[in-house]
């Protein structure tokens, strides 16, 4: 079974073979684009999980982790070394990233019909294939996403992680705004790519000063992670600032998670990424984006353990970035009526989780609640796009039905366009291009009535369609962290009983986070699947295909049982990661067990689950106020309009960056570079034109007088040069009688 890690380079290789194929050749058909696609990432499947496995199941892998070397880049006196990294931590993430995207490809498959937003007219052919126009496009798209989510899992070195960090940036801005005919998309699509770039200057300022301080000089995990370098690193300190220069590369990479994991302040582009398809904010939030932020401080724990102990006013920083960010979100997912939006600000608010676990050294715990969230995620994500598929496949059918209704058709005439919808043969799209929304202003909050993606819309769609409902139960309890029997109760419980020992306003603050959780969290099932329909759109939903729901039943297993493997007192978890620590130096701190912080989890869990339910569990009536918006009053407003962070942010950094841009023009355009350049122009075109009339006038005028001059000579003696021979004798013999007389004169003068 060794063999099979030497293969780890290979493991983000046949998504981007197949990246390359559909872009290059496979473009124009659709099906076979996606077999491309789908076949690309289950090949890497096939080669992740017995690499994984060997990695689970080899005695003492972590105190010998398994490391290549594929060609190495010159740098003078050092070298930037490319290879392949396999060891307990990645293993972890290989298992979970590389079955998840199999799963998210497939339910894409399925999922990208031809979108709503779009008109038959534009695009004939795709309309009746019922695919979304660039269909192979986004299936180019994921693969590569997929890319550089395995490479980085696979990379040891900083370097090559960060090169494909910076390709899952690209992969976002491309997916994220996939459908760029909205503005909304457009608008999120820069906003991510803007707001992730913040967080990647000081996340690279941080490598170069790392590569700078280490010696050698170098970016290679097992080399920058050594304990000798690291303490080298703690004793050197930064000038004017006094603080060690490990501290402040600590903080540094930290930033790059603040960016890419979305943690305050750099959260705002999260939410927006909603605009994507919802695959693509299933692997963002899951399978790999955010994932990578937090898993760069996992690859990167060496470094802030030591940190914990030379420096830990850094580590209070990092944990209370984390904390704060997951009450935070919380607070603003309880307001949310966007089904998409309100797992976004979970998924802000758990990494907050895995953030501070790692800010109060709990390393395992981090790990551990990052795989367990990324499949409860998926699970939810999938599902919520399930629901908003069959909301808007029912909005479609209510439009066929008034339609046919205007035309005098009868019911049974109808059957047929329903029955197509549940096959998923139908496209979905809402109204004809033109169709007015008409805005229904509510005092918690503005309704569109055809939104398939608002809750209020909902309701009802348990029995409509039971296995998208019963999977998303289950996500939403391991999410809840429902006791016991679901993922997300114990590696939350891991982290609480973390942040007990010692840490006590890192725990309350958690403990709040994750009732609102669970209550949020049965706020959102609540609204969607119990009660009445609110909406004829959501009275006709079908179930979606096979392709969208098979990936929602197999992962389902994993949101339920996968926590076994980090039980207190048996935790097979802490047995593989704990090793791989200790090659690296680093001795994990064992708390005691504890009911009590246990017991936190269970009545946070059941408590925020009951309230939920009080309020939210026989659905909302038709037009029906949410009841927390009634209690809570202006509060709810706050938490609704999201702090109003983003409208902070455009009115004083977005502001400011536009204002110093226009500043800049003016000063480059109007006031100092472009006058200067202007005015040195026009000096030079005078200094030309007086040095061409100087040429003309002064120059010219000597040296054309000289020829006129030698013109005018050469015609006065070319007179005397006319061939006969009496003129020759007579200017000779007067030359010779003025020669004569010149010279006999003085003689002549003597006799007077």
């Amino acid at each position: 079974m060794e063999g099979f890690l030497n293969l780890a380079w290979l493991v983000p290789v046949p998504p981007f073979l197949a990246f390359a194929a559909i872009v290059l050749f496979l473009n124009p058909n659709k099906t076979v684009s996606a077999i491309t696609a789908i076949g690309g990432v289950v090949f890497s499947l096939l080669l992740s999980w017995p690499i994984a496995f060997t990695a689970f199941f080899t005695p003492h892998f972590g105190e010998h982790p398994h490391e290549g070397t594929l060609f190495a880049i010159p740098t003078g006196m050092t070298e930037f070394v490319v290879g392949y990294q396999v060891d307990p931590a990645n293993a972890l993430m290989l298992f979970m990233s590389s079955f998840l995207l199999v799963m998210i490809f497939i339910y894409a498959s399925g999922y990208m019909t031809f979108p709503a937003h779009l008109t038959q007219e534009a695009y004939p052919l795709s309309h009746r294939q019922g695919r979304d126009p660039r269909y192979s496009r986004f299936m180019a798209y994921i693969s590569l996403f997929a890319t550089g989510m395995l490479g980085l899992i696979v990379a040891n070195s900083l370097l090559t992680f960060f090169i494909f960090w910076e390709v899952m940036g690209l992969c976002s801005y491309l997916l994220i705004g996939f459908w760029y005919e909205k503005q909304s998309a457009r608008a999120a699509a820069v906003k991510a790519f803007m707001t992730t770039r913040v967080g990647d200057v000081f996340m690279f300022i941080g490598m170069i000063f790392l590569y700078v301080m280490s010696e050698p000089s170098t970016l290679r995990f097992a080399d920058i992670l050594n304990p000798d370098n690291l303490h080298h690193i703690a004793g050197l300190t930064v000038p004017i600032l006094d603080v060690s220069w490990l501290a402040l590369i600590a903080i540094l990479v930290f930033l790059g998670t603040v960016g890419k994991s979305a943690q305050f302040p750099l959260h705002v582009w999260l939410p927006d990424a909603m605009e994507g398809p919802t695959p693509v904010s299933a692997m963002i939030h899951a399978a790999t984006m955010v994932s990578a932020g937090v898993f760069l401080l996992v690859r990167m724990f060496p470094m802030y353990a030591m940190v914990l102990e030379t420096a830990p006013g850094a580590m209070t920083f990092v944990a209370f970035i984390g904390a704060f960010t997951a009450l935070f979100a919380a607070t603003i997912a309880v307001a949310q009526w966007d089904i998409k939006r309100v797992l976004a600000y979970s998924t802000i608010s758990q990494l907050g989780f895995m953030v501070a676990a790692i800010g109060v050294g709990a390393y395992v715990a981090a790990l551990f609640h990052l795989v367990t969230h990324a499949f409860f995620k998926a699970l939810l994500f999938l599902g919520s796009g399930s629901v908003i598929h069959g909301v808007e496949h029912g909005l479609h059918h209510v439009h066929e039905h008034e339609h046919n209704h205007k035309e005098g058709a009868t019911l049974a005439d109808e059957q047929p366009v329903l029955e197509q919808h549940a096959r998923g043969d139908m496209p979905h799209q809402p109204e004809p291009h033109g169709h007015d929304v008409h805005w229904v202003e509510r005092p918690d909050g503005r309704l569109n009535p055809e939104d398939p993606q608002d809750m209020r819309n909902m309701g009802g769609l348990l029995t409509r369609m039971p296995r998208t409902a019963w999977t998303f139960v289950i996500g939403g309890m391991a999410l809840a962290g429902f006791p016991f029997i679901t993922a997300g109760f114990w590696s939350k419980d891991e982290i609480l009983a973390s942040a007990w020992d010692g840490h006590w306003i890192v725990f309350t603050t958690l403990a709040v986070a994750a009732f609102l959780t669970a209550f949020y969290t049965m706020r959102q099932i609540c609204l969607t699947f119990l009660g009445r329909p609110r909406t004829p759109m959501a009275e006709h939903a079908p179930e979606s295909v096979p392709q969208m729901t098979i990936p929602l039943i197999l992962i389902s297993p994993f949101a339920l049982l996968l926590g076994f493997i980090g039980i207190p007192g048996m935790n097979w978890i802490a047995g593989l990661l704990e090793p791989f620590m200790e090659y690296h130096g680093v001795h994990l701190h064992h708390h005691e067990f504890s009911f009590i912080p246990m017991a936190a989890s269970i009545v946070v869990a059941l408590g925020g689950l009951g309230l939920g339910w009080l309020v939210y569990g026989k659905g909302l009536q038709v037009g029906e106020i949410d009841p927390v918006r009634r209690l809570l009053g202006p509060l709810w407003v706050v938490f609704h309009n999201k702090y109003w962070i983003d409208e902070l942010y455009n009115r004083t950094i977005v502001a400011f960056t536009l204002l110093l841009s226009k500043v800049l023009y003016w000063f480059d355009d109007l006031w100092v570079i472009d006058p200067i350049v202007d005015g040195v122009g026009k000096i030079a075109i005078w200094i030309g034109r007086f040095a061409a009339a100087f040429d003309r006038f002064v120059v010219d005028g000597i040296v054309n007088t000289a020829g006129w001059f030698s013109a005018r000579t050469g015609a006065i003696l070319r007179n005397t040069q006319d061939g006969h021979v009496q003129v020759y004798l007579l200017v000779l013999a007067v030359a010779v009688t003025v020669w004569l007389l010149l010279k006999t004169m003085p003689f002549f003068l003597t006799l007077v």
